[in-house]
């Protein structure tokens, strides 16, 4: 099995890079783990308790359960994601995700190269780097649209948690990337680049 780790900031373009190399393998030979999936479920907490959580630390994962199931993908076993609701804070009492063992892992997030036991156990790491206003802007479009925020908490949170979350752990973790992708999704040749590492594997060639 083949583990790839994907990072960056906000709105980097993680994501459409993950979605880049699964459309190019095949949706059957890749498995896609989203770090979001992994937020510590509060749900013991009051609405308004969960509300001032620095969502952007670290700390704010669940990495123990995250790195629990790819131990357990690597052994061949089938593992059940949660499902995590961006409007309450907390994680979803009765979905999950489903995800099966494959030849392929995608493992999407901002802070999968910032905690180094789920980093060693990547196989691929990559580092999206993208400019800030782009970023902002896209997550502000995907806060409103997707997870029902104000142009005012998006500002605060920005400022407040996304922005010096994002210098003081993000930005450093891109030292241990193995490949750094400037504008994301828009750059064909890393993508590329990237796309033909995973084949190669998928063809025998041994990765690490």
């Amino acid at each position: 099995m083949l583990i790839i780790g994907i990072a960056g900031g906000t709105g980097s373009g993680k994501t459409t890079v993950a979605r880049s190399v699964i459309d190019r393998m095949g949706s059957d030979k890749v498995t896609f783990i989203s770090q979001d999936s992994y937020y510590k479920d509060n749900l013991h907490l009051s609405m308004a308790e969960r509300a001032q959580i620095n969502y952007d630390h670290p700390l704010a994962f669940d990495n123990e359960l995250l790195i629990a199931h790819l131990r357990k993908l690597l052994e061949g076993h089938t593992v059940h994601a949660p499902v995590y609701d961006f409007t309450v804070h907390a994680r979803s009492a009765i979905e999950t995700i489903e995800l099966k063992p494959n030849k392929i892992v995608i493992v999407e997030g901002l802070h999968v190269l910032s905690d180094e036991q789920l980093r060693g156990m990547l196989n691929i790491k990559v580092f999206v780097d993208t400019d800030p206003d782009v970023r902002i802007l896209r997550r502000v479009l995907r806060d409103i649209e997707e997870r029902g925020r104000t142009i005012q908490s998006i500002h605060d949170q920005y400022l407040n948690t996304v922005k010096p979350m994002h210098e003081a752990f993000i930005e450093p973790s891109k030292k241990y990337a193995d490949l750094i992708l400037p504008e994301g999704g828009h750059n064909q040749v890393g993508i590329e680049l990237l796309s033909v590492l995973t084949e190669k594997y998928l063809k025998g060639h041994t990765i690490r």
